[in-house]
């Protein structure tokens, strides 16, 4: 089924939200965070993907991006699958994990009834990408992102967000190890 959510011209901005099937809290554990973080530094440094916002919620991310060369949508087709993949080898593997059965069961049976899928979703399938066409659009969007672990409770100020580009803007150090390093 084709939705009306498209990327238009690669090279401009795009904000891209995405969300775990069933908004499924997937992301209160820092490893698969750091799956996502990994998966957008191997786009960014092998596959032209240029990030200049983001923020892993726990059941969705929020992006600011543009392309180099690739189409936007073939990029985030890929690195959707791959994470999808590594996401459920990881809760899989992880002992720890108290909703595993829980979860796996719910990423299969949207798997199942997703022709699109070979028995296992965990990804819903749009991005809902929105071409930023303006600076007010653009500092809204970042604006929005930024914000967004406030809004939910998790922190006071949107650059004690550890999982968000805030940090990079504020000009604090975000320099740790397997996180996102962008030139806001």
């Amino acid at each position: 089924m084709s939705r009306k959510y498209k990327f238009g011209d690669k090279a401009q901005l795009h904000f891209v939200t995405y969300a775990t099937v069933g908004w499924i809290d997937l992301f209160t554990r820092n490893e698969y965070k750091r799956v996502i973080t990994d998966s957008l530094q191997h786009c960014m440094a092998k596959k032209g993907l240029d990030v200049y916002a983001w923020c892993i919620m726990t059941n969705h991310i929020h992006l600011i991006i543009s392309s180099r060369d690739k189409p936007l949508e073939d990029i985030l087709r890929d690195h959707k699958r791959h994470t999808s993949e590594t996401l459920r080898d990881a809760v899989k593997r992880n002992a720890g994990e108290s909703r595993r059965e829980w979860m796996l069961e719910l990423f299969t049976r949207a798997g199942n009834a997703n022709g699109n899928n070979n028995s296992f979703q965990l990804w819903q399938q749009h991005n809902r990408p929105i071409e930023l066409y303006s600076r007010e659009v653009i500092l809204q969007k970042l604006a929005y992102i930024h914000n967004n672990p406030v809004a939910a409770g998790f922190v006071e100020k949107p650059e004690d967000w550890m999982w968000g580009s805030a940090r990079t803007y504020a000009g604090i150090d975000a320099i740790l190890e397997g996180l996102i390093l962008i030139e806001p």
